[in-house]
């Protein structure tokens, strides 16, 4: 088994009695570019596979940021996809591992996560947040949809109806209102967060991996089986991907100061100008 966890370009980790910790580095906004995303892949089946490992923690090492999105340079000038995809996706199921591996995860967020960010943070079993936390959605208004399996797993956490008003609005939602919602798990000060979640983590960690592993696969019982309906998320994100007016709005999106540190500060306005021709 692969126990060298130092060939990672973006992400950092550490590791202390069947926890570990990784810290995601891909200043200056956490953008998830194909370096991230091939560190993200790679480290999510290292710790799967790694059996000193019960508990796994992601957080930021970028202050103000957990991660952006998904790099819209990646989208644009995407050819037409034609054939349906009878699996999900790279992203798809990278996030669902997260989701059903026999270890818990965690996620850590003390700043802005939006899009495949947010919808990393909802692939793990549980998130919690500093009041500095805000989670956005932005895709609808660029022309797309949450295609990493956040129109999926966000309805599931907080219910139809407050889901829509996310995707749909494509604004900003903060800490406290995503507690209320149960998007997060709680929202703590900044200097109670990180100790909260190592004791819960060490506490998750010393007992026993068999009994952890069964009652997660029986909790997640509860949400049913996601696969295919991630399979027709991701088609239904294929077709929108290659729009003229999906790869119009992204453009002016990066125009605007999309995947700056200026621009992502404001995604909720930047996103909704981006959608005006």
């Amino acid at each position: 088994m692969d126990t060298n966890y130092d060939a990672y370009e973006k992400l950092r980790f550490s590791f202390e009695e069947g926890v570990a910790t990784v810290t995601i580095y891909n200043p200056p906004v956490n953008l998830i570019d194909r370096a991230l995303f091939r560190d993200l892949r790679r480290a999510v089946d290292q710790l799967e596979r790694d059996d000193q490992v019960r508990v796994i923690v992601l957080r930021s090492g970028v202050p103000g940021w957990f991660v952006a999105h998904y790099d819209v340079n990646l989208i644009i000038g995407l050819a037409p996809i034609t054939e349906k995809r009878t699996e999900p996706w790279l992203l798809q199921r990278m996030s669902e591992r997260l989701r059903t591996m026999s270890k818990a995860t965690i996620a850590v967020l003390e700043g802005r996560a939006g899009g495949g960010g947010s919808e990393l943070a909802l692939s793990c079993d549980m998130r919690f947040a500093s009041p500095q936390t805000i989670l956005n959605q932005p895709e609808v208004a660029l022309g797309l949809l949450p295609g990493g399996s956040g129109s999926q797993r966000l309805p599931r956490l907080v219910g139809r109806s407050r889901a829509l008003e996310a995707i749909l609005g494509c604004d900003d939602i903060d800490a406290l209102t995503a507690e209320r919602w149960g998007w997060v798990n709680r929202v703590l000060p900044e200097d109670q967060l990180s100790p909260f979640v190592t004791r819960l983590a060490a506490r998750i960690a010393s007992f026993p991996p068999h009994a952890v592993a069964a009652a997660k696969a029986v909790v997640l019982l509860a949400e049913g089986d996601l696969v295919t309906d991630l399979v027709q998320e991701a088609n239904a994100s294929d077709t929108l991907a290659s729009h003229p007016d999906t790869q119009a709005a992204l453009q002016r999106f990066l125009t605007l100061g999309g995947q700056t540190v200026e621009g992502e500060r404001r995604l909720g306005e930047l996103a909704a100008q981006a959608a005006k021709p």
